[in-house]
């Protein structure tokens, strides 16, 4: 078993997954046009981004010890790839539909969709386990590291995209073509290694016990929590075009620009989880409470810009809160793993559902929001959610204290993660 190799891999297929929501924003307009379908319908198209992800990784973190990581992280390509296809392929209507249903392209069109979330939620109900598994003794160091592909694969996707369109003027189906690269990258990859048993299958925790851990109180907070700290992470960056545009017309007078200020957060967010993922593993909790207020500090800022503020308040107000909102999704992911391990795939899938699913639920909330009470009204309505997590993170930073600080659970009582020192860590 090749480590390094199967962390290489696990970061070019969590970037094909980032580079098919940058680039499925850069054509959303010519391809609506092309197969003549309106706004409503394209958004029904993209749809799937969030709850077939949802499918696939509760289906993986079941099945991912009976079937094996390999198998699902190479289905995960292969669903890139077919879904590629269908979209360039399918042959469009000659005239609008009234449903997306009535017409065999559109209908390939909304399957190609599909495959794109169930492959994004394949890869994180493989990579999460899979690097919990190969890295036991630094998880959270770990799995932010291999995050911060998502931002380095939102980067390249979205420059790629600008670069073609601009000097090639290529068209919507070449710029969509861009995912096949790291797509046949990772799934060549991926056939030629060796996938290990996941941690809680070699160390022969039964299948009911992991079901238990899910019941456990600790578990359920955090669980709660992960819807909060999903959305405000990922519920922003979908409406960062738009909002931008109103609040800070020279900040974003057009389209491309606004794809290159979540270029510059996306760029932030990378860096800092590629080299600060240390500070993080150190002190978990720590860091969930300070990306917490961070992140609400600077989405309170964001919404409170108006049509005379400087470029240079929303670039700072930006800057904020891609600070804080770069550790919470990995260090969330992490904090599981360590605390509850037996809870296996399971738990770890759980956890990237309901993050998923958060933002399908609070991008039509803020859009509400912002129709009736305009951007800044939506952005500080998520920011009330840094507050309240800052709240409670700081709840379970105290209980954790008092009992001593953060430990790593060896997932059985004779063993020790690898790197650790009897699994204390300042919390």
């Amino acid at each position: 078993m090749d480590r390094q190799k199967l962390f290489i891999t696990s970061c070019v297929s969590i970037a094909t997954a980032a580079m098919v929501f940058t680039i499925r924003g850069d054509v959303a307009g010519p391809m609506s046009a092309a197969f003549g379908i309106t706004n409503e319908q394209m958004g029904l198209v993209f749809s799937p981004a969030f709850w077939a992800f949802t499918i696939a990784i509760f289906v993986s973190g079941n099945l991912v010890d009976v079937i094996g990581m390999r198998t699902l992280h190479v289905l995960s390509a292969v669903g890139f790839i077919i879904g590629v296809a269908l979209v360039i392929l399918a042959p469009r209507p000659d005239a609008p539909v009234a449903s997306l249903f009535d017409h065999t392209g559109t209908i390939l069109l909304y399957i190609g969709f599909f495959l794109f979330g169930l492959s994004h939620g394949l890869v994180e109900g493989v990579i999460n386990p899979l690097i919990a598994t190969i890295y036991s003794g630094e998880k959270t160091k770990r799995i932010i590291a291999v995050h911060a592909w998502w931002p380095a694969g939102l980067v390249i996707g979205g420059l790629l995209a600008l670069a073609m369109a601009a000097l090639f003027n290529a068209s919507w189906q070449l710029r969509l073509s861009l995912i096949l690269i790291p797509a046949v990258t990772y799934l060549v990859m991926a056939m030629s290694l060796t996938y290990p048993q996941t941690e809680r299958v070699t160390s022969n925790v039964p299948t009911a016990e992991m079901w238990k851990q899910a019941t456990r109180p600790l578990f359920l907070v955090l669980f709660v929590c992960m819807w909060m700290t999903a959305a405000v992470e990922m519920g922003p960056d979908q409406w960062f075009p738009t909002v931008m545009g109103e609040l800070v017309p020279q900040l974003s007078p057009s389209a491309g620009s606004g794809v290159l200020f979540l270029v510059y957060t996306g760029g932030l967010m990378f860096a800092l989880r590629a080299w600060g993922s240390a500070l993080s593993h150190k002190s978990p909790l720590g860091t969930l409470v300070v990306s917490s207020l961070l992140a609400g500090i600077g989405l309170y800022w964001l919404g409170s810009l108006d049509t005379n503020s400087s470029a240079v308040a929303a670039l700072i107000a930006a800057t904020v809160f891609g600070i804080g909102k770069t550790f919470l999704w990995p260090t969330m992911i992490g904090v599981t793993a360590e605390l509850f391990p037996r809870g296996g795939a399971l738990l770890l899938s759980l956890m990237g559902g309901a993050g998923m699913l958060s933002v399908g639920l609070v991008l039509p909330i803020m859009g509400e929001r912002m129709d009736d009470y305009g951007p800044g009204a939506a952005l500080q309505m998520v920011a009330v959610l840094g507050a309240i997590l800052a709240v409670i993170f700081t709840g379970v930073w105290l209980y954790f204290r008092s009992r001593g600080g953060y430990r790593v659970v060896p997932i059985s009582p004779t063993t020790t993660p690898a790197g650790t020192s009897a699994g204390l860590r300042t919390s």
